[in-house]
């Protein structure tokens, strides 16, 4: 008896996300995609006395596999020290689906992750969780910050954006978002000019994406 129960207890959540994931998917596909209110070019060529090179463009390849609706590849440089912006917006995802994470992407560019952790900046006034992953090429080391933020929020994790991604699209209809990436040397100046540079991103990559 207490099988069957815990069987059909099983079953009924299955159904239950099934159907919030359709019912999601059918939203999201019947709206218009969100369009940026600024373009991500416009964001500060110069910030905490990082000043920008160049804006690259990305090679085609690369750009049938990302397909974002907008991005931003971006070098930034300070005394002998340089850091690496990249942002892809997506003017609309469907649900059950995600950006591409660069969990996935750096080791598919030959980056191995050597540790992978967490850290907290307070941005705009608000405390934030960003992923922060030391990674290695060749005998270079390097840190990444990456984080996902759109209208609504800013989050670290894939797994709770997909699901905040069906109560987007179940709720409001908006299901756009973008994934930010810095890259600096894995040092300690570095990392923290690093963090220090992300909190003062954040607000400007939030006035291109919603007013």
């Amino acid at each position: 008896m207490r099988l069957r129960q815990a069987l059909s207890i099983r079953y009924l959540a299955t159904i239950a996300c099934l159907g919030a994931t359709l019912a999601g998917t059918r939203l999201a596909d019947s709206r218009q995609p969100d369009s940026l209110v600024r373009p991500l070019a416009s964001i500060d060529r110069e910030i905490l006395g990082w000043r920008s090179l160049e804006d690259d463009t990305l090679p085609g390849d690369i750009l049938q596999i990302l397909v974002p609706s907008a991005y931003l590849s971006r070098v930034y440089q300070k005394e002998k020290s340089q850091l690496g912006l990249f942002i892809a917006y997506y003017a609309q995802q469907r649900a059950g689906e995600s950006m591409h994470s660069p969990k996935v992407c750096l080791p598919g560019n030959g980056w191995e992750i050597v540790r992978q952790g967490a850290a907290d900046i307070e941005a705009a006034g608000r405390w934030t969780t960003i992923n922060q992953y030391h990674i290695e090429n060749s005998g270079r080391q390097m840190l990444a910050l990456y984080w996902y933020q759109s209208r609504h929020r800013i989050v670290a994790s894939e797994y709770l954006g997909k699901l905040l991604l069906i109560k987007d699209a179940v709720t409001s209809g908006y299901t756009s978002g973008s994934v930010v990436r810095i890259t600096v040397n894995d040092d300690p100046w570095s990392a923290g000019e690093a963090l220090q540079f992300a909190e003062k991103l954040i607000p400007q990559v939030q006035r291109s994406i919603s007013d």
